[in-house]
């Protein structure tokens, strides 16, 4: 009898394993398609497509809504305030420390670079 059981158990496991699915390609019309070929061992290997093929990265907020042209100078992040350049119109940049009370006057077309008032240190460019 546990022969036939094991028999009957090694059976079921063959007819099981051939019920496997498997996705076929299907055409506009519904047919299956044949599989590609599988690569053998022998084919060359695949190149990664040319980097100008693959997707552009998101483009960040900061640098769509950089009306003022701050992006030009977020190099000054992490430096001290004494390298930022003056301006030929003082009219469209402001420099403020972080701790002093400045008015909140909003005009997106002037730069605004921010400075931590113990350090000394830039910390952050934007447009306000």
């Amino acid at each position: 009898m546990t022969m036939r059981k094991w028999a009957m158990g090694a059976a079921a496991m063959v007819l099981l394993a051939g019920c496997q699915t498997r996705y076929l390609p299907v055409d506009d019309a519904g047919n299956h398609t044949a599989l590609p070929p599988a690569a053998s061992a022998t084919a060359p290997p695949v190149a990664p497509p040319a980097p100008s093929a693959l997707p552009a990265a998101p483009i960040p907020l900061a640098v769509l809504s950089d009306t003022c042209g701050a992006g030009a100078l977020r190099y000054l992040i992490g430096k001290p305030k004494t390298q930022i350049p003056v301006p030929v119109d003082l009219s469209k940049r402001q420099v403020i420390c972080t701790g002093c009370a400045a008015a909140p006057q909003n005009d997106p077309a002037r730069v605004t670079i921010l400075f931590d008032q113990t350090s000394g240190i830039v910390t952050e460019v934007m447009c306000r």
